[in-house]
């Protein structure tokens, strides 16, 4: 007799979900019990950092992973990790224990109530199988889902007395089923869009983070040289999807309405690519394009091509639809771009860092395939303009904008890329929403680099107190931390800086070293 669940670890196995992310609790246990050892279980202290690392560990190796959390409760603590990896495009797969099926209809204590329900409306698909028998089938389901498409989260909860239930004949074709998307445009689309490129006489292109995360980089590269085009990183992007070195790159666009229809003044044609259009933040009316400017966005999300206030959409896989859109267009005549200059050194002041030179430090001595996790909000415009970002897969940030994704992210990043160096760069303010995190990199020996900005206040909340024209507000400083205690709390290593030359030494230090290091940096708010 086969039991549900050994077929729902051929499945995993086959599918290459081996490394799994979790927190249990006792509904989970029957599902981990006789834990295969060819699997690998990385425990976090919190849900949030657990979905966090996942996250990181999803994009980075772009394929699904598994996320067992401990049913509503863990469900829950894990909703703003979340919501992080639904607007990346990150592809989990969230497992939820559930009390017995006897036991949910009274409502006992852990019984999660209208389960599938819970985590909407920031999953692609939600289930609570109707019997054991249907939980292989689902669980196949959910990889599939998550993996394919605009790739997303799913969650699946599982009666913890079905895992010991016998699978119902023909289930062994789940474990080798493969499911793969081929959405490319027909060759008249591809034609007829590279006809409107060559005609425009002055094309712009807005770059996402969907770029990085089929690997086209490099395809986008070729068609701003081919078209010399002026190119934007999306708003409030997530990932980094083009040489910030490059003469085409222009930097990171703003977030509001009026801004960016100012920025793309002059433009006849905007080409947005793997991107929202757009993922705006304050609010700042004006018309959404300048006059004359036509837009044309390719997505792979059908609710992002949808939901865009102008311009048309093709929803589309963004790999190969950039390879053929290359193919088609001629190189125009027209010269490149003369490249953004970019800024000077930070001068060397005496007191706390400036953010400006703690960047300058960290571009000067970071190795140039360095991986960058970003959630010092209040700096993130000083990182695009002073790190040298060339490489696929160099930086990541919380798409949803919510706190606690880049300190668990970061280890989950590295595990994913050991032959790369990860840095965290992260707010004192936000370093707390995932501090939990420290403890699995210290643990498991992930040699992430926490990179803290010690400015004692939550900076991005300030500026835009400014904004709102919102005075005397309060809860807007986090005084009396110490980050190294906390670190070294957790078991891992930790290094304060407070001058340029203590900042270099440390990081230099922490380069050099093959276990988790944080660097707390006291910077100007």
């Amino acid at each position: 007799m086969k039991t549900i669940h050994q077929a729902c670890y051929e499945i995993l196995r086959n599918q290459g979900l081996t490394t799994f992310f979790g927190n249990p609790g006792s509904n989970e246990l029957p599902f981990l019990k006789d834990f295969p050892s060819d699997f690998n279980y990385i425990l976090g202290l919190h849900e949030g950092a657990v979905v966090g690392m996942a996250d990181g560990y999803a994009q980075a190796t772009g394929r699904p992973t598994l996320v067992n959390l401990h049913s509503a409760a863990g469900t829950g603590n894990a909703m703003g990790a979340l919501a992080n990896a639904w607007n990346s495009h990150t592809p989990l797969v969230v497992t939820a224990g559930q009390q017995v099926r006897a036991m949910v209809g009274v409502e006992a204590l852990l019984a999660n109530v209208d389960a599938a329900s819970l985590p909407r409306p920031l999953v692609k698909w939600s289930s609570e199988p109707s019997c054991a028998q249907e939980v292989p089938l689902a669980l196949s389901r959910a990889i599939h889902t998550a993996g394919t498409g605009a790739k997303g989260p799913v969650y699946l909860s599982v009666p913890y007395d079905d895992w010991e239930q016998e699978a119902a004949p023909g289930v062994d074709y789940l474990a080798t089923r493969r499911v793969e998307m081929a959405g490319v445009p027909t060759p008249a689309t591809i034609q007829n869009l590279a006809q409107q490129l060559e005609e425009a006489k002055n094309p712009a292109m807005i770059v996402g983070p969907d770029v990085d995360a089929a690997e086209a980089n490099g395809l986008a590269v070729a068609l701003a040289e081919k078209l010399a085009m002026h190119v934007w990183m999306a708003p409030s992007a997530p990932r980094c999807s083009f040489p910030t070195t490059h003469a085409c790159f222009r930097g990171l666009m703003p977030a509001g309405i009026a801004s960016i229809s100012r920025l793309l003044e002059g433009h006849d044609l905007v080409l947005v690519v793997g991107a929202p259009v757009f993922r705006y933040h304050q609010y700042e009316p004006g018309e959404f394009l300048p006059q004359n400017t036509r837009l044309i966005a390719i997505t792979c999300d059908i609710n992002e091509a949808t939901r865009a206030p102008m311009g048309d959409a093709i929803i589309a896989e963004i790999a190969p639809t950039l390879e053929a859109l290359n193919n088609a267009v001629t190189k125009t005549s027209r010269p490149m771009p003369a490249a953004v200059r970019r800024p000077e050194p930070a001068p060397a002041e005496a007191g706390r860092l400036a953010p400006e030179r703690v960047f300058d430090i960290i571009d000067e001595i970071a190795p140039r395939d360095a991986i960058y996790v970003n959630e010092s909000t209040s700096t993130t415009n000083i990182l695009w303009q002073r790190l040298r970002m060339t490489e696929q897969g160099s930086y990541y940030f919380a798409a949803a904008g919510g706190l606690g994704f880049a300190l668990p992210a970061a280890v989950g990043i590295q595990l994913a890329k050991p032959e790369r160096r990860v840095i965290g760069v992260i707010g004192d303010g936000s370093a707390n929403y995932g501090i939990q995190a420290l403890w699995t990199a210290a643990q498991y020996n992930i040699p992430t680099i926490f990179l803290i900005m010690k400015n004692g206040t939550y900076g991005a909340l300030r500026w835009f107190a400014g904004v709102l024209q919102a005075e005397n507000v309060p809860g807007l400083d986090v005084p009396g931390l110490d980050f190294c205690a906390l670190a070294r709390g957790y078991g891992v290593e930790a290094l304060h800086a407070d001058s340029a030359e203590s900042l270099t030494s440390a990081l230099r230090q922490a380069l050099a070293s093959n276990k988790p290091v944080l660097i707390e940096v006291e910077t100007r708010a």
